[in-house]
């Protein structure tokens, strides 16, 4: 597997993207059950005016999945600088230059949309030592390993690019951001029960994790909304970033809810690419209910 993946690597971006795509296709004819989520959480949004309009950003977004695949091990394999390389012209960036210019700390919030690998890599290029990412280890100890190892390349945070999304991974996201330094997150994993509230998102309510809001509080840092939006044709990448200039409100559920809306907007610009086919509704084992279903419990 670790040759396939290198193999994939060394193809231009071009040609993996290629790949990549016709993979995306193939698993949304032949996997009943991605094509499900993806589709429902996709109508769900309300992005799509028509029944046609909905199979078509599907069938797009499968491609765009399939190409976020095949990108991960081109980002993982090739040197640090290929994937900074790749992107073509940033907007927002001022607002960056401007906080770190008042020596402010800044939580960079990154969904899962575009190639979130990527900005990490531009991230950590442009701010030398200064930005730790979060991640939670993968299920299949060879992939977090492969990942670890290329996540890690050129790492000059303690050693590191990357902590684990547990209580010590957080521990030194603190002291790191309460020092001055920078972190990177994804906010719309479903966390585990008691780190999460249940906010809206797309119009449903989703279980959402309230460790930014925790974050920003306990080190009073600015957050700043990204992505890495993904050009056609293997053409590279744009990095697009919009600093949210109030605090989030001290209610986890309200700043969960507020988190959540800037993600929305993040993924109104580029719908094609967000991970659409990701069960972002699922209720953890012990979670309570979301508010709706308790309010019809209680009736």
């Amino acid at each position: 597997m670790r040759l396939l993946l290198r193999a994939l690597a060394w193809l231009s971006l071009r040609a993996n993207h290629a790949v990549g795509a016709a993979i995306g296709r193939l698993v949304f004819a032949f996997s009943p059950r991605y094509r499900a989520c993806l589709l429902a959480n996709l109508a769900s949004s309300r992005l799509c005016a028509s029944r046609q309009g909905l199979r078509a950003m599907a069938r797009a977004n499968a491609a765009e999945m399939g190409k976020a695949a095949t990108e991960l091990a081109w980002t993982l394999f090739r040197s640090p600088e290929a994937a900074v390389e790749k992107v073509r012209s940033r907007t927002g960036w001022e607002a960056v230059e401007r906080l770190r210019a008042a020596h402010r700390s800044i939580v960079f919030v990154t969904p899962h949309l575009g190639a979130y690998d990527v900005m990490g890599r531009y991230l950590w290029a442009q701010l030398p030592g200064q930005v730790i990412g979060m991640y939670r280890p993968h299920k299949l100890a060879w992939l977090d390993e492969v990942i670890r190892e290329g996540r890690g390349r050129g790492s000059e945070v303690g050693g590191d690019h990357m902590v684990p999304a547990n209580l010590s991974g957080v521990r030194r996201l603190l002291k790191h951001l309460k020092a001055g330094g920078c972190t990177l997150v994804l906010p719309d994993q479903v966390p585990s029960v008691g780190d999460g509230e249940w906010a809206d998102f797309f119009g449903q309510p989703a279980y959402t994790m309230t460790l930014v809001g925790r974050l920003q509080h306990a080190t009073h840092a600015a957050l700043v909304f990204c992505y890495a939006e993904r050009l056609p044709r293997g053409e590279g990448f744009v990095a697009h970033f919009h600093a949210l200039e109030t605090a989030l409100p001290d209610d986890r559920r309200e700043a969960a809810g507020i988190v959540n809306r800037e993600v929305e907007r993040l993924v109104r610009e580029c719908p094609e690419q967000y991970l659409w086919g990701y069960n972002r509704y699922k209720r953890p084992a012990g979670a309570p209910p979301p508010p709706a279903c308790a309010a019809g419990k209680a009736a």
